[in-house]
């Protein structure tokens, strides 16, 4: 259990913070960029439960949590030496990915397939929806960037690339099963 009696420390104040392993690193790091976008991903998934219900409200529930142990991931390096941790650090499971994915396929078997690219909009869960899709392709991009220099968990990479899927096929669910999808017409303001 985490326990927080103080929110601030005064320890970023000279534009470092620290890692889950406790070295410190400038806030502007690679790796602070990638879990700092995974923490911005889960508040654009807080926006968009307040338009969920059911179902739908259940899932972005446990995306919230997964979001949080992909941080707790993220700001944890040096992979390598997890079995020498004192305490055994939080990483990603495949588990999570393929929790991901069989939602997918079973919100996908309720829609027709596409015919013409998606604007963002539609419903508000569906607008909110494309945002936390975008955000997601960014946190993405940030952690594959970081994997290039640094060790990243390659379940926690996947996480994120099937998370925005999940986030796209969800918007066409919130839009009437896809009916009242926006289409791009293709130079139609010509």
């Amino acid at each position: 259990m985490v326990v927080l009696s103080k929110i601030y420390t005064r320890t970023g104040d000279a534009g470092e913070t620290a890692l889950g392993n406790g070295s410190r690193v400038a806030k502007h790091s690679q790796r602070v960029n990638a879990y700092g976008t995974v923490d911005e991903t889960n508040a654009t998934v807080g926006l968009a439960r307040l338009h969920a219900t059911g179902e739908m409200d259940e899932q972005l529930s446990a995306i919230q949590n997964d979001l949080f142990d992909l941080g707790a991931d993220l700001c944890r390096p040096d992979m390598e030496k997890d079995a020498e941790a004192e305490y055994p650090p939080l990483r990603m499971t495949m588990a999570q990915v393929e929790r991901l994915e069989a939602q997918i396929d079973a919100m996908n078997d309720a829609l027709e397939p596409l015919r013409s690219f998606i604007l963002p909009g539609g419903s508000p869960l569906a607008a909110h929806l494309h945002l936390c899709r975008t955000v997601a392709r960014r946190a993405e991009r940030l952690s594959v960037e970081l994997g290039t220099m640094e060790s990243v968990n390659p379940a926690g990479v996947k996480y994120l690339n099937r998370l925005s899927d999940w986030f796209f096929v969800a918007s066409r669910i919130a839009n009437n099963d896809g009916k009242d999808d926006v289409l791009w017409v293709p130079g139609a303001n010509r």
